[in-house]
C-alpha cells in the first residue's frame, strides 16, 4: 500500500509541474484547412485565421490542402508572411488527383515547411500579372517577373528546394507534375501523398528546419485532425469574389438601374440593381480590373439608350452592343491566370443584356407615348350620347364612362346624337357632334 502510495503522490507532483497543472495531451493535434479556389484577400483570411488559430491551440502541425488556379500576388504574400512566423509547421498537400497549384499557388508551396503532392496533380505556371488587369509593356513585365522569381527564390533557397526549377516556374511558366517535382534534385516537393492520413503517416519523426533555421521533429502517429471550414461570411464574400459572378453583378445592376430609369416608381429593378451594383464593387476592390474596360461597358450601354432616343438606323445599338463585348473581355483579361471571363459567358450575356434593355426600352417609349386614360387628359376626345338637346342657347347632360356629365356645345345637337369631348370646363364637358357610332368610352 505504501509503494501504491508513493505512485500516486509521483503522478501527482508530475502533474502539477505541468502548466496550469494539467496532464499533457495524449495524442498530437493536426489543424487541417482546404482552399479550393482563388487566391485573394478574403482566402488570406481565412488561412491566417487557420494558423491563428493552430497557435491558440498548441497544434503540432497546420495542414493546408490546396487546389487553386492562382490569385493576387499582395494577398500571396499576407500567407507566407503569417506561414513564416506560425509556431507549428505548415504543410501544403495538393490533393486530390487532378487538382493543381498554379501561380500564386506555387508561391504558397515554395514557402511551406512541407510540401506535397498527391498523385495526378501538377504546379507552376507562375509567371506575374498585372495587379489592374491591364496589360504590361515589356519593361514592366520583366521587372515584376524578375522581382517574382527573386521571391519565390528566397523562399526555395530558404526550405532547401530547387532553386532554378522555382525560378523557371515564374520566368518561363514551366509547370510540373508530382513526379517530376518529387524526382527532381534537390526536389521541388517532399512527400507524394493520396490524402492527410497518409501525408501524417510519412512526416511522423521526421525533423524538418524550420524558416529560421531551427530543427524540428514532427510527431504525428495517431494525430487528433480538426478541420476549420470557411464561415458562412467567407463563403459568401469569396464567391462573389469570381471573376464571372463579378461580371454578372455588375451587369445586372446596370441593367436594373436602365430598367427603373425607365419604368421610375417600379422599385423591385432599383433596388435589385443598386445591390447588384454594390456587391460588385466590392468584389472590383478584391479582383484587378481593367478601368477602360469598364468605361467600355457604361458606354456601351449608354449607346443603347441612345438607340431609343435619336434615330440611327441601328448604328447606335450595334456599336452598343459592340462595346459592351469589348469592355467584357478587357474588364478582367488575365486578372487571374487560370480564371477568364471567357468569349462562352460574355458574348451571351452581353447579347442578351443589350437585347433586354432595347426591348425594355422600346416598351417605356411607347407607354410613355400613349395619351393618359385618366383625369382631364383621358377625358379629352372621349365619346358618348347627348341625353337631351344641347346648343349655344343651354346646357345639357351627356353619357360618358358610364357617367352622366353636364356638358356644352357650340353647336345644335339632339337628344341621343353621339358626341365627343374637346375640353372640360371645371365640372362641364365642351363636346361637339360625332357622325361616328357612339361607343361609350371608346376613342
Amino acid at each position: 500500500m505504501a509503494r501504491i502510495a508513493l505512485v500516486a503522490a509521483a503522478l501527482l507532483l508530475s502533474a502539477a509541474a505541468m502548466p496550469g497543472g494539467q496532464a499533457p495531451p495524449e495524442r498530437p493535434l493536426a489543424v487541417v484547412a482546404e482552399l479550393d479556389g482563388i487566391i485573394h484577400p478574403v482566402s488570406a483570411e481565412y488561412l491566417t485565421g487557420v494558423i491563428d488559430q493552430a497557435d491558440t491551440s498548441a497544434a503540432d502541425i497546420v495542414i493546408i490542402v490546396l487546389r487553386t488556379p492562382g490569385g493576387l500576388l499582395e494577398s500571396t504574400r499576407t500567407i507566407v508572411s503569417r506561414m513564416i512566423t506560425s509556431r507549428a509547421p505548415v504543410a501544403i498537400l495538393v490533393a486530390p488527383s487532378g487538382g493543381r497549384a498554379a501561380s500564386a499557388g506555387f508561391v504558397l508551396m515554395m514557402a511551406a515547411d512541407i510540401a506535397a503532392m498527391a498523385p495526378g496533380t501538377h504546379i507552376g505556371a507562375a509567371h506575374p500579372v498585372s495587379g489592374s488587369g491591364e496589360t504590361m509593356d515589356e519593361t514592366t513585365s520583366k521587372k515584376a517577373a524578375a522581382d517574382a522569381a527573386a521571391y519565390v527564390r528566397s523562399l526555395a533557397e530558404a526550405r532547401g528546394r530547387n532553386v532554378m526549377l522555382a525560378a523557371e516556374a515564374v520566368l518561363e511558366s514551366r509547370a510540373f507534375t508530382d513526379r517530376e517535382a518529387l524526382m527532381a534534385s534537390p526536389p521541388l516537393v517532399e512527400f507524394s501523398a493520396a490524402d492527410i492520413d497518409s501525408l501524417l503517416r510519412q512526416v511522423d519523426g521526421k525533423t524538418i528546419k524550420r524558416f529560421d533555421g531551427r530543427p524540428t521533429m514532427l510527431h504525428t502517429t495517431n494525430a487528433e485532425i480538426r478541420r476549420i471550414d470557411l464561415s458562412n461570411r467567407q463563403r459568401f464574400l469569396g464567391a462573389i469574389a469570381h471573376p464571372q459572378i463579378a461580371y454578372m453583378l455588375l451587369t445586372l445592376g446596370m441593367l436594373g438601374l436602365t430598367i427603373e430609369l425607365w419604368s421610375p416608381g417600379a422599385i423591385l429593378p432599383g433596388v435589385a440593381g443598386g445591390l447588384c451594383l454594390l456587391l460588385a464593387f466590392f468584389a472590383f476592390q478584391i479582383l484587378p480590373v481593367n478601368t477602360i474596360g469598364l468605361l467600355l461597358i457604361v458606354f456601351g450601354l449608354a449607346l443603347l439608350i441612345l438607340e431609343l432616343k435619336i434615330p440611327s438606323f441601328g448604328a447606335l445599338g450595334v456599336g452598343g452592343t459592340v462595346s459592351l463585348v469589348i469592355g467584357s473581355i478587357m474588364l478582367t483579361r488575365d486578372a487571374i491566370p487560370g480564371v477568364p471571363v471567357g468569349l462562352g459567358f460574355i458574348v451571351p450575356v452581353a447579347l442578351a443584356v443589350s437585347a433586354i434593355t432595347l426591348f425594355l426600352g422600346r416598351l417605356a417609349l411607347r407607354a410613355h407615348r400613349q395619351r393618359s386614360v385618366t383625369g382631364v387628359d383621358g377625358m379629352i376626345g372621349a365619346r358618348g350620347r347627348a341625353r337631351n338637346d344641347l346648343g349655344p342657347a343651354g346646357a345639357g347632360q351627356v353619357d360618358v364612362h358610364g357617367e352622366i356629365w353636364r356638358a356644352q356645345s357650340a353647336s345644335h345637337i339632339a337628344a341621343g346624337q353621339p358626341v365627343r369631348i374637346t375640353a372640360v370646363n371645371g365640372l362641364t364637358l365642351i363636346v361637339e357632334a360625332s357622325g361616328a357610332p357612339a361607343r361609350e368610352g371608346a376613342d
